[in-house]
């Protein structure tokens, strides 16, 4: 049980589960970021034009085929 709950995952995208809740925590904080920076784009639209989208799109790519 404390195998799948905690470990599986990390494991197959290769990585300790301190890894994986690193990578995760930070992750977190950059949707916060993009979150944040889409809230204020939505009031004052010269601010932050391209900015979660950016965030999003270099996630995307730090995650997309991890674990392949």
């Amino acid at each position: 049980m404390f195998q799948r709950i905690f470990l599986a995952h990390p494991a197959a995208v290769d990585e300790t589960f301190l890894q994986h809740m690193a990578f995760a925590l930070r992750f977190a904080g950059l949707l916060l970021a993009a979150g944040g920076a889409a809230l204020v784009h939505a009031f004052i639209p010269c601010l932050f034009e391209k900015t979660a989208s950016t965030i999003i799109r270099n996630l995307y790519e730090r995650t997309h085929n991890r674990g392949q």
